[in-house]
């Protein structure tokens, strides 16, 4: 927080911050819809640009790419504050959905998609470090409920508005018109992003793990980590048994290259930051793996149009943001460690009924119902997962942890897109719909990736900020903060 803000109330720093929190709001939820939008229109594009099989390299692709901003914003954020990180995020991404709403071939969308992506991993690492700048613990729960809140109206017109925008207007604008309106919206938060500084301490290149020959090489294992991912997305279309033998190599590199971006103890779920480290890619690999998968069902199984194959999208978007309201009015009586536990095994329940559902051939109707129990589960682990993010991290390594965070999202939704779109391809998905096989293979492995979620999520401990609040002695914890 800035110095003129100190020993205000927490209500009286919210009224003192709601510019900053009207801007985040904002931009927010022009990502929101661009992101529901984008798949719901996806499988129109995949047709008319004859890549479906590409398809689910077009989501891929940009968490991929995204991996490599969320490292460069993250250390950048910490040594110099998160404002020009922040401006450079906000021009790659209006950039990459220029080109992206302006390609003739799905390999040209497919890179504007990619610079989009790599914008967006600058900006969302920015604004987790300038809600850790501008509010004190105690706010952060009511910030990411905003975050979440910020939701809502993009689940509910979003999916429909892309499907009117495209049979009226063209897919095309689906990009184009969120790129002219990005930018307004970014103006006054970068105004007031100019006013967070760096970290408080003694001086950045005294830390470990903070010089730059570290920030250097953790950029180097950065683009190793997309080149996996994208690596893996090109083996889908190859013939058995090269499709598998490259995906499987591929996985190995990007699962070693994350290794040194991420807490010591991630990839074994050490108590504590580790462990909501690693919940935070199982779950989102398991979600965002199979959302894209919901309206594409609905559209090759069901036959229905653009706009009514937002359905399940918006259904589970509003569970997700109603959930997420929720957890932030409980606060304190709601410990963060139950919340992860609940929102995980809602993931896991959702997917596995989406995933039966779909192998019975039951209406459209049971798998919107399943999907509306993730978007549930999301709503009440996620921003209990930021929480107990910010809540390991000291005011040196918010920057950092935060990059850590986001990268975890972008590679498990990455890796989990990657691999659907192998199972996809093989199992027949890329020839049109011939049964329900393509879809029930990729359901079935975000089942696993939610179950092993659900497994780790009581790891992920008390952090400091929480222990009086549950009741446990200053000098107590569940798990111990590691370094990293």
């Amino acid at each position: 927080m800035t110095s003129d803000h100190v020993g205000l109330s927490p209500d009286a720093l919210w009224r003192a911050r709601r510019t900053t929190a009207f801007a985040m709001f904002a931009l927010v939820v022009l990502v929101a819809f661009e992101s529901f939008a984008v798949t719901t229109v996806m499988p129109q594009v995949a047709d008319v640009l004859d890549g479906r099989t590409l398809y689910a390299f077009a989501f891929a692709g940009p968490l991929a790419t995204g991996v490599v901003g969320m490292v460069v914003a993250g250390a950048w954020s910490d040594r110099r504050g998160p404002a020009a990180p922040f401006a450079a995020g906000v021009v790659l991404f209006v950039v990459g959905l220029l080109v992206a709403g302006s390609a003739t071939h799905m390999g040209v969308l497919v890179a504007g998609r990619l610079a989009q992506g790599l914008g967006g991993g600058v900006v969302n690492v920015t604004l987790l470090v300038a809600v850790a700048r501008a509010y004190p613990p105690v706010l952060h729960p009511r910030v990411f409920a905003w975050f979440s809140t910020a939701w809502v109206l993009p689940s509910v017109v979003g999916p429909s508005l892309a499907g009117v925008v495209a049979d009226l207007a063209g897919w095309r604008w689906v990009f184009l018109g969120v790129a002219v309106l990005v930018v307004p919206a970014a103006v006054p938060l970068l105004t007031t992003v100019r006013g967070l500084a760096a970290s408080p301490d003694d001086g950045p290149a005294t830390r470990p793990g903070t010089a730059p020959d570290d920030a250097r090489r953790r950029v180097g294992w950065s683009v190793l980590v997309a080149v996996a991912v994208l690596a893996l997305n090109l083996a889908a279309p190859l013939d058995p048994p090269w499709a598998q033998l490259a995906a499987g190599a591929a996985v190995v590199v990007a699962v070693a290259a994350v290794r040194p971006l991420l807490p010591r103890g991630t990839l074994r779920a050490r108590a504590g930051l580790p462990s909501v480290i690693v919940t935070r890619m199982l779950v989102s690999g398991a979600f965002f793996g199979a959302q894209v998968y919901v309206p594409y069902l609905f559209v090759d199984r069901d036959g229905w149009g653009t706009t009514a194959s937002g359905l399940g999208l918006s259904a589970a978007a509003l569970a997700w943001s109603a959930a997420s309201v929720a957890q932030g009015r409980l606060g304190s009586r709601l410990v963060s460690r139950t919340a992860v536990r609940i929102g995980t095994v809602l993931v896991l329940v959702g997917v596995a009924l989406a995933t039966g559902a779909t192998a019975l051939g039951l209406p459209a109707w049971a798998v919107v119902v399943a999907w509306t129990a993730c978007g549930a589960g999301m709503g009440v682990g996620s921003s209990r997962l930021n929480v107990l993010l910010l809540g390991w991290s000291s005011p040196q390594d918010q920057g950092r942890n935060s990059a850590a965070n986001s990268i975890a999202d972008a590679v498990g939704a990455a890796l989990a897109l990657a691999l659907t779109g192998v199972v996809f391809v093989a199992a027949g998905g890329d020839a049109g719909y011939e049964g329900p096989g393509p879809f029930v293979g990729a359901f079935l492995l975000t089942a696993l990736l939610a179950l092993g979620a659900a497994l780790v999520a009581p790891r992920v401990g008390v952090p400091p900020t929480e222990r009086q609040e549950e009741g446990l002695p200053s000098g107590t914890a569940s798990a111990s903060a590691p370094s990293t």
